[in-house]
């Protein structure tokens, strides 16, 4: 199982990004995708799951509104949509696929926002 997450960056608040996830190493359309975050100093938290289907499982309240996960099965593909952000977004961004009893996890990707 791989995970590779990417689009992370610098970004000024009210900004957007699009972060991406490549899942390869399992049956990718068989399970529900998550993404994470963890900002310096504080626990990893859960930000949006989303269905086999594409249908939106979970967002977290405080991303309401401003973010949207989607995902392609033809191309193994998870996608966080990120917009009007704020600094206190600026966070590691991890995708999850939780395969077993732990899960897999990607590297992480970045996210700074910030004037």
């Amino acid at each position: 199982v791989q995970l590779v997450e990417s689009g992370g960056g610098l970004v000024q608040p009210g900004g957007s990004l699009r972060l991406s996830c490549a899942a390869s190493g399992f049956t990718f359309s068989s399970y529900v995708m998550r993404w994470y975050r963890q900002a310096p100093e504080k626990e990893r938290e859960l930000v949006a799951v989303i269905a086999t289907s594409g249908g939106s499982a979970y967002i977290r309240d405080s991303v309401k509104g401003r973010f949207t996960i989607s995902r392609d099965n033809a191309k193994n593909m998870v996608y966080l949509q990120m917009n009007s952000l704020k600094p206190e977004d600026t966070a590691m961004y991890y995708c999850n696929a939780p395969i077993g009893a732990v899960g897999y996890w990607g590297q992480g990707t970045q996210v700074t926002v910030s004037s």
